[in-house]
């Protein structure tokens, strides 16, 4: 088990826990809207995502912000997943990012799929 993103607390009392499927989908989140920069002792932590919602959208912004995430996620979680594939979707309303991965561990194939509303 490991502990649980965002850090709370659970109903007895402690640090909520996730199991492993949970806590990569965590961290795949966290990577995804951590802005480089963010992070004081890893400033270097993040995928740079977050800059797509505030930036008028063009077919070229969308494909090389799919290729900075993809880099992203295989640089900060590499040991754990393989990325299979990364959607990015910009509208005025908000961020719309699906991830394909597979777990290295057990190598079954997951898709999550997160929003960003402006």
């Amino acid at each position: 088990m490991e502990i649980s993103y965002p850090f709370r607390i659970d109903s007895r009392g402690r640090t909520a826990t996730a199991d492993l499927e949970g806590h990569i989908r965590d961290m795949v989140h966290q990577v995804l809207f951590t802005m480089p920069g963010e992070r004081v002792n890893r400033p270097d932590f993040g995928s740079g995502l977050m800059q797509l919602a505030f930036t008028p959208g063009s077919d070229e912004l969308t494909a090389a912000t799919q290729f900075l995430v993809q880099g992203s996620l295989q640089q900060w979680l590499g040991e754990l997943i393989q990325v299979v594939a990364v959607e990015v979707e910009s509208n005025e309303s908000g961020l719309h990012v699906t991830v394909r991965y597979q777990i290295r561990q057990s190598q079954e194939q997951k898709t999550a799929q997160f929003s960003y509303e402006v």
